[in-house]
């Protein structure tokens, strides 16, 4: 038996969701987009971009030499800017959500290392540990929107 004031499973579902069309629609369209195989990309560019990240590593942990850590700075670049681009392309909620907002503070942390000499490392290495935290975090953590205040989902 509900509680009179319990909101019913539909007005939650349309609390969580996505705001009004008040947005950009190129941004925020009325559902999300996809396209075939773009779990599979995702999985292949996650990929690349861990090896990246990890050839990345030595150029700050192990100061390697430009010549041996700069093909993994491209792979890096390449292959997060178009994780980002098709996360934003499939809906824009994304960087309202807090999944989306760690990326951002992360290429944040990232900008902030050459100017950081000796604390570049561990720049990167909460970098390193904000992916893992959010990357395995439950949903109502990676979906939620603080500038919202509630989990936000696309319709």
């Amino acid at each position: 038996m509900s509680c009179e004031n319990e909101p019913r499973r539909s007005e939650r579902a349309d609390r969580d969701a996505v705001p009004p069309p008040s947005r950009p629609a190129w941004l925020f369209p009325p559902g999300y987009r996809g396209f075939p195989g773009k779990r599979w990309i995702g999985v292949l560019l996650r990929t690349l971009h861990l090896m990246g990240v990890a050839g990345l590593g030595g150029a700050f942990l192990y100061a390697a030499p430009r010549e041996a850590w700069l093909p993994y700075l491209w792979l890096t670049v390449a292959s997060g800017s178009l994780l980002f681009a098709i996360e934003i392309w499939s809906h824009g909620v994304w960087l309202l959500q807090l999944r989306g907002q760690a990326v951002i503070l992360k290429l944040l942390l990232l900008g902030l290392m050459p100017a950081t000499g000796p604390a570049a490392p561990w720049l990167l290495l909460a970098v390193v540990a904000l992916s893992g935290i959010f990357s395995h975090a439950p949903a109502r953590v990676r979906y939620y929107a603080p500038f919202h205040g509630r989990r936000m989902e696309v319709p």
